[in-house]
């Protein structure tokens, strides 16, 4: 599985993209620029992990000594990389700077941390420094077969614990006690650390990023749940459903079928060679013309892969077209105030269409109150 998710020849092809966008070298730390790049999840220490890709020579991995046995262990470890461990006593920094002398322009991961650029900045002070996604952006946003199965996968293991959500939605429970439910289902379905439970009940599912609170659940209420979570693969998932305890108030049910029409529409828009913005403007468009639209405040979607939120962003203004791999998010919501309603399903971007990978049911699932 490593082997084929994270292949040997994405050195190379990140050096001719480093090349391509007008740099150097790239330098990444932990995050998933370096898992993309080498397949290393190096812990985020202040101690400097970085690997070194020229575009042109040999990339280097330097580490602390400490490290060094994970990160041989890694996949990084059987890529044939010169991997150097320093010491305590060693500027990391200056090794890196020494070994990239004649560089002009460097990219650095977007998710560095800002010490580590000021140190770098400090160490190579005439090299001028851009992000790497001016390099990177455009491999990690078109997936592999292997990063579609690992995605699908995460799909999965997402859709089996929302099939579980109405048994934890009971009225006179709180919000907080069904997210620590679901935290506890992700893990038990397959995944290997929780991102976010969103569980927003009644006027809470207004907010679409509402943290789980102590607000008791009631009958009537509208409960927005979007949960997401990483699997061992280091892909993500991400799926929101919106459920309600007993019969709904009439205007919910009105427009939460404007909103899965739309999100039907956003989803049956997505092909090769349209703009991001387009597939935007067919959820937005219908949720406008019923009389919503100042209450879908968001974006349509974002690109999920080894981050929830990555390239590309369906979102107006963005004009770059759609290509073959592309994975993210359709999640057209509606937040009138009093409820709220948001679905979302990941969807890949295929030479004929798009394929959902979420499965669970899409109407609304109305759980018997007392």
């Amino acid at each position: 599985m490593d082997s084929e998710l994270y292949p040997a020849d994405r050195i190379g092809k990140a050096a001719a993209a480093a090349g391509a966008a007008g740099l150097d070298a790239l330098l990444l730390t932990p995050g998933p620029d370096l898992r993309y790049v080498a397949g290393y999840d190096a812990p985020a220490l202040e101690r400097l992990t970085c690997l070194a890709v020229p575009a042109d020579g040999d990339a280097f991995l330097a580490v602390p000594r400490l490290e060094l046995p994970a990160a041989l262990a890694s996949p990084a470890g059987g890529l044939g990389l010169d991997v150097i461990a320093w010491d305590e006593t060693e500027d990391p920094y200056a090794l890196v700077a020494g070994r990239l002398s004649g560089a002009a322009a460097i990219g650095l991961s977007d998710r560095m941390w800002a010490l580590m650029v000021l140190r770098f900045r400090a160490a190579m002070p005439a090299v001028r420094q851009e992000p790497a996604s001016l390099a990177l952006r455009g491999l990690r946003a078109r997936k592999t077969p292997a990063e579609a199965a690992a995605l699908m996968a995460a799909a999965a293991a997402i859709d089996r614990v929302h099939a579980r959500v109405p048994g934890w939605l009971l009225a006179g429970r709180t919000e907080r006690e069904v997210a620590a439910d679901i935290c506890d289902a992700m893990i038990e379905e397959g995944h290997a650390g929780v991102d976010f439970a969103i569980v927003a009940s009644g006027p809470n599912a207004a907010s679409p990023h509402h943290t789980a609170a102590s607000r008791v659940l009631q009958p009537g209420d509208a409960v927005v749940v979007d949960i997401g979570g990483t699997m061992a693969s280091g892909y993500c998932s991400d799926c929101t459903r919106t459920y309600a305890i007993g019969e709904p108030p009439a205007d919910f049910a009105e427009y939460y079928q404007v909103l899965r029409d739309a999100q039907d529409a956003a989803c049956a828009a997505v092909r090769p060679g349209i703009a991001a913005e387009a597939v935007d403007a067919a959820a937005r468009e219908p949720i406008t013309a019923a009389g919503y639209g100042e209450y879908f405040v968001h974006r349509t979607g974002h690109g999920i892969g080894l981050e929830t939120h990555e390239d590309p962003y369906i979102v107006p203004g963005n004009t770059e077209p759609l290509e073959d791999g592309n994975a993210f998010s359709v999640e057209p919501g509606i937040y009138p105030g009093r409820h709220g309603a948001r679905i979302e399903d990941i969807v890949i971007c295929t030479p004929d269409g798009s394929r959902r990978l979420n499965r669970v049911t899409r109407e609304l699932v109305i759980v018997a109150a007392p």
